[in-house]
């Protein structure tokens, strides 16, 4: 039976980033546009931290019984190590989804009731990702869902909720954080090429190959870390965000040098870091600059 912090690994802290960051570059925008309110942000980030643990818990389920991650250099999974049930891993993933989707009508209560489809819509990407029949997570569109949901949706759908309109600022925060979050995806499914060959999940890293692979996550985060520079016209101070630059570049490392396997973990804790200072930073710049 799994521990109590067998179970806290696997809801994947690593991954947190990824719902917290956008939350905050979409509280950012809403503030540039004179109209933040922290009872929704908080509420925004109650949907998107459920969603990302619901969507990790699914994934350990779906992947579990399927026996991808029978073998594996990443990370505990609770199904793939036959450390806990099945039923008890997707009643969390459902539990999760769950805390995710009343919190979501309540946000999209007191803003536009129309959100509450653009809710439906991301627990059923959640759940499709690597659940159904033909999950699309193995067919090679996980990065490219992961650049919807927890960039342009995450950001923008926090900055509409408080402004009740979104403006080229959002976007741009939007393009940066869906090109973070997409290379957190992209250095795990790097890690994994030759166990997913191996049990058939084709992810996009599968498809383009390790060296591509490897030049698509340097490639997003150049993307990201050009959006400052394109913020500058709205307020200079935006170039903060350049400060997690650091991290980036320590997260690239490994990936640059062509390394592999358990030394590549590491790239994960890293590139979300950068993320979460990156929104912090420019969030701040947009708020008080």
């Amino acid at each position: 039976m799994a521990s109590f912090a067998q179970w806290i690994e696997g809801a994947r802290p690593r991954t947190l980033p990824n719902a917290v960051a956008p939350v905050i570059a979409g509280t950012g925008a809403a503030a540039w546009l004179g109209a933040a309110s922290w009872w929704k942000a908080l509420l925004a980030l109650l949907v998107a931290i459920a969603l990302i643990i619901g969507v990790n818990y699914a994934n350990d389920y779906s992947d579990g019984i399927r026996g991808t991650d029978d073998v594996r250099a990443g990370p505990l999974r609770l199904v793939g190590s036959r450390l806990a049930a099945p039923r008890s891993v997707l009643t969390a993933a459902i539990a999760s989804l769950l805390v995710a989707a009343v919190a979501g009508l309540v946000l999209a209560w007191f803003s536009a009731p129309w959100l509450i489809a653009v809710g439906a819509v991301c627990i059923a990407g959640a759940w499709l990702y690597t659940g159904g029949s033909k999950p699309y997570g193995y067919l090679g569109f996980g990065e490219v869902a992961v650049f919807v949901f927890f960039g342009l949706v995450a950001v923008l759908g926090t900055q509409f909720t408080q402004a009740l309109r979104v403006d080229w600022v959002g976007g741009a925060l939007a393009v940066a954080m869906g090109c973070l979050s997409s290379a957190v995806l992209v250095a795990n499914n790097l890690r994994d090429i030759p166990t997913d060959t191996q049990s058939g999940k084709i992810t996009l890293a599968v498809r383009l190959g390790d060296a591509r692979t490897r030049l698509l996550f340097c490639g997003l985060l150049v993307v990201a870390f050009a959006v400052p520079l394109v913020l500058m016209p709205a307020t200079p101070w935006a170039a903060v965000g350049l400060v997690a630059l650091p991290l980036a570049v320590r997260a690239a490392r490994p990936v640059r040098g062509g390394q592999g396997g358990k030394e590549l973990i590491p790239v994960l804790r890293d590139t979300g870091l950068a993320m979460l200072v990156w929104a912090l930073a420019v969030a701040g710049a947009l708020m008080f600059g």
